[in-house]
């Protein structure tokens, strides 16, 4: 039955594991913090400082740019954001979602150079737990964290939503259809999508269980936005078959992203990667935004 051993099932039947236990062994490994937030002598207003791990690739002028705050989510926590203007023509701001093991600090340089290469301004944000945002990973945190940080974006800076692309990447790809399915925006990419919490742990799942963690699989169907879903063919850890049947539940996908031989943490590094990216926000959004 859906692939799973006799022992397989008695054991999730008779002793199921919680959602959140799913989700803190498959998905939560918070870093070492690699920044801080330090006020300025009126209290109004934050810069970001750095550690050596965040590896920062650019230059202190380029950092002071950095618009960073807190802000508080519906569950209580409060959590580190950060504003990056990367082109001051750009037309679309993405909102992105990051993978697992990083932080903001790490993510950081790679934000502006991101941003400057598809023209695009990035606003990010760390997870409840990661960083220094407060509280606990969790799953019901990180959609809290990032309607949070959706509003935010809205109502600080005055952004509409056709002109808000969502990206989200590896577990942030959870968060981001969440959004998706509830809010129409002027696009969304999913790099390197999983299904749900199960089907990363048991692969031959086949139904989403009322245990399971992540359910994006029955979420999905459920996005307006034109969708981008970019894998690689070699995930060793959120298998290509993930990215495969998130495209095929899309409504409005457009031509995928399949990167041969590429693994989970080096897509970005083909050069098809930015290629298509580029295309994607100049070209086939275009007609979207006035």
């Amino acid at each position: 039955m859906n692939g799973l051993s006799l022992s397989e099932l008695c054991c999730l039947f008779c002793c199921p594991p919680c959602p959140s236990k799913i989700a803190a062994k498959l998905a939560f490994m918070p870093p070492e913090p690699t920044y801080s937030f330090v006020q300025d002598e009126t209290g109004s207003r934050c810069t970001l400082h750095l550690t050596e791990r965040a590896e920062w690739q650019y230059t202190q002028r380029d950092l002071d740019l950095i618009e960073v705050f807190m802000t508080r989510t519906s569950r209580g926590n409060r959590i580190a954001c950060a504003y990056i203007r990367c082109c001051p023509t750009a037309k679309y701001t993405v909102l992105f979602s990051h993978g697992n093991a990083v932080d903001l600090g790490q993510m950081t340089s790679f934000y502006i150079g991101l941003g400057s290469r598809i023209n695009c301004n990035i606003f990010s944000f760390d997870y409840s737990g990661y960083g220094v945002s407060s509280g606990k990973p969790a799953e019901k945190n990180l959609y809290s964290d990032i309607e949070a940080a959706w509003q935010t974006l809205r109502t600080r800076y005055g952004i509409s939503p056709e002109k808000i692309i969502l990206y989200g990447q590896s577990i942030g790809t959870v968060p981001t259809i969440d959004l998706a399915a509830r809010y129409e925006v002027g696009a969304v990419v999913l790099h390197s999508p999983l299904m749900s919490g199960m089907r990363v742990a048991f692969p031959d799942t086949k139904r989403t269980w009322f245990f399971d963690a992540f359910p994006s699989i029955d979420k999905v169907p459920k996005i307006t936005s034109p969708v981008l879903v970019i894998h690689g063919t070699e995930d060793e850890v959120i298998d290509f078959s993930h990215g495969l049947a998130i495209y095929e539940r899309c409504p409005r996908t457009v031509e995928p992203l399949w990167v041969e031989g590429a693994g989970h943490n080096d897509v970005e590094l083909y050069s098809q990667y930015l290629e298509r990216l580029k295309t994607f926000i100049s070209s086939e959004l275009q007609p979207h935004v006035n």
